[in-house]
């Protein structure tokens, strides 16, 4: 059983990376797309004054 354990962990930690890696594309194309559309948004206000 303890054999089994070790060779579990490093497919969680693997599998922890790999979310963690999605996570952050996720996150920075949020980031991405919520700043193009704030630069959108003074475009428009500026346009308006």
């Amino acid at each position: 059983m303890s054999e089994k354990t070790k060779t579990d962990k490093p497919i969680k930690q693997d599998s922890g990376k790999l979310k963690d890696a999605e996570k952050q594309a996720r996150l920075a194309e949020a980031l991405r797309a919520n700043l193009r559309r704030r630069k959108e948004q003074q475009r428009t206000r500026k346009t308006e004054d």
